[in-house]
């Protein structure tokens, strides 16, 4: 275990890229604010680690901003500071034509997966902001559909491509206090969101095929590497993907 006394903040760390993220984070010696919708998987996931007080689930709605500051005035209450945030938690809507996408889809989808990384940035600005030493690292969860979308995704897509654009402005804005925001896009890691890829999922071609995934612990050594630098240095965007899926060229 790597010693260090960084503290991050990670959202929809109760499954998935969240937790895998969370548990690399844990087992390299980080104090982990672990958050999510559901207490019961989160308390799971900081069993699992065997990290003990290194790990403090708490419930959150990223998409409300009461819920945000709550989060955050308890994290620098429990652990003093925060120095890293992952925006990681994300919804999709049901995989249907974009004429049929309902306006409460398109809504909540927005709400979490764009609203969310908005809310919770601004409270990290303002937490890093003030702290001493001033500054620390914000890391969002994009996502290769930003600009490689698949059919039938126009929510999800259209938020993964506006956090591309809220990463690069709060990566300038962050500049004076010593924050520095990247993001990191992942392509067919293996969780449960992905399941369907293995067995046979929608192509731009209108065929169905299966589609290569990666181990989901890849992306959390990506995250830890991300995190693990000086604030002087930036990813500003990094790459992780299943290298056979069809995304470069023409699959």
């Amino acid at each position: 275990m790597t010693n260090t006394s960084k503290v991050a903040v990670i959202t929809g760390a109760g499954s998935g890229i969240g937790k895998a993220v969370a548990l690399t984070l844990l087992a390299n010696g980080y104090q982990v604010v672990l958050a999510g919708r559901h207490l019961e998987s989160l308390n799971e996931v900081a069993t699992q680690s065997g990290a003990g007080p290194h790990a403090l689930p708490m419930t959150a709605d990223v998409s409300d901003e009461a819920s945000v500051v709550a989060l955050f005035d308890a994290a620098v209450r429990h652990f003093g500071r925060i120095d890293v945030l992952f925006n990681n938690a994300g919804i999709s809507a049901p995989p249907v034509l974009l004429e049929d996408l309902t306006l409460a889809q398109w809504q909540s989808v927005v709400g979490v997966n764009l609203t969310g990384v908005f809310l919770c940035t601004r409270q990290a600005f303002r937490v890093m902001k003030a702290q001493s030493p001033q500054g620390g690292r914000i890391i969002n969860n994009g996502s290769i559909s930003a600009t490689t979308p698949r059919p039938n995704s126009v929510a999800y897509s259209s938020t993964k491509h506006a956090v591309t654009g809220l990463t690069k402005t709060a990566s300038l804005d962050g500049r004076k206090y010593n924050i520095a925001v990247g993001q990191i896009d992942i392509g067919n890691a293996a969780t449960d969101m992905v399941q369907q890829m293995q067995t046979g999922i929608l192509q731009a071609n209108g065929t169905v095929m299966a589609e290569p995934v990666m181990d989901v612990g890849i992306v959390g050594e990506s995250v830890l590497y991300m995190a693990n630098l000086p604030l002087s240095a930036n990813v500003m965007f990094h790459t992780v993907m299943a290298s056979a899926m069809p995304f470069a060229g023409r699959g």
